[in-house]
């Protein structure tokens, strides 16, 4: 096996991991989160600059503690997409420079792939699977029968889960991220609030959490307007009620519908207590195996990226230096463009 050396630089963390045979040698992050508090939500531009400033910082880093050298590097793997465009870019060029420099292989790593490919740092993966896409960018319902084959059955309409937390947080006066301090609040709640569950009745796989949103928050501002108090425990309960049972409907059912060996568990938002020990409950009650990611990986890290790059590296499956990023890529296009 190779000795891979991975850049994640998609959104607010600049991160940098080394893999060899299947073991973790190092796995730095530089979150940008106390700096995009302020604002309520991620930059666009300052993440952009900030990655700027940490990548070599995070690399000089990462090598030390996998003890190795840049010309030890078998191979450079870099996400190339979706993201943040500015973001991307950091660490596509931080990549494209290294493969260049020392004349090795540039392979381009799927973001939400990598946070699929997370859970084999549990177990290896049993086909055919579904993978449940869940962070602040993305919500999927993901099919794979093989290693490195997507197929998207069902995505958001328009919102993502993660976002619709964010956006709650912050009407119910929370600290951004919204989705530790609403989960945090929920258990000391009561399902009290009347919220409509999108979709209901549709015979979809799809998500939509705008429409949610857009339901707490006048909720909220109906509630302040007429000068009676928010319950802030219940209305957080409420909404995680909600926004997670449209998730765990759905995964349920196409679970049984796709005859599938294995559920697993992606993204941000897979980190939320109230849908990991929901999801095991119902997979646990309908038979399916369901594999959830250790909490380090579940937010933004190179770990994921190396781990989908060594399948990629066994397949010789490399991109040339002309490689652009691809904020809007779609993980079932995958294929289409490593082919």
């Amino acid at each position: 096996m190779a000795l891979i050396l991975a850049i994640e630089s998609s959104c607010d963390e600049t991160a940098v991991a080394i893999i060899k045979d299947g073991q973790l040698l190092s796995n730095i992050v530089s979150t940008q989160i106390e700096v995009h508090r302020k604002y309520g939500g991620v930059m666009p531009e300052i993440a952009s600059r900030l990655h700027a400033e940490n990548i070599s910082v995070v690399l000089k880093e990462a090598l030390e503690t996998a003890n190795v050298k840049l010309e030890d590097i078998d191979a450079f793997a870099v996400t190339r997409g979706p993201g943040l465009i500015g973001a991307l870019h950091v660490g596509l060029q931080a990549a494209k420079t290294l493969a260049l420099l020392y004349k090795k292989p540039l392979i381009p790593v799927h973001h939400l792939a990598g946070h699929v490919y997370a859970n084999e740092y549990i177990a290896p993966l049993h086909f055919p699977l579904l993978a449940v896409v869940v962070s602040g960018g993305n919500t999927e319902l993901v099919l794979m029968k093989d290693h490195l084959q997507f197929e998207i059955i069902g995505e958001t309409r328009d919102d993502a889960i993660g976002e619709s937390y964010d956006k709650v947080a912050r009407v119910l006066g929370l600290p951004y991220p919204g989705g530790i301090p609403i989960d945090k609040l929920a258990k000391e709640g009561d399902h009290t609030y009347n919220i409509s569950t999108p979709l209901k009745g549709e015979k979809t796989y799809d998500f939509s959490y705008s429409g949610l949103k857009t339901q707490v928050i006048n909720l909220v501002h109906n509630l302040e307007q007429r000068g009676e108090q928010v319950n802030v425990p219940d209305m957080c309960r409420s909404f995680q009620d909600v926004a997670v049972g449209l998730v765990i409907d759905r995964a349920k059912r196409a679970a049984l519908e796709y005859n599938v060996k294995e559920v697993i568990c992606a993204g941000g938002v897979s980190a939320n207590s109230y849908l990991r020990s929901e999801m095991k409950r119902v997979m646990d009650e309908i038979g399916v195996e369901i594999l959830i990611p250790p909490m380090w990986c579940c937010t933004d890290n190179a770990a994921m990226i190396a781990k989908v790059a060594e399948h990629l590296y066994e397949r010789k499956m490399f991109a040339p230096l002309s490689l652009g990023v691809d904020p809007n890529w779609r993980i079932e296009d995958y294929d289409k463009f490593m082919n």
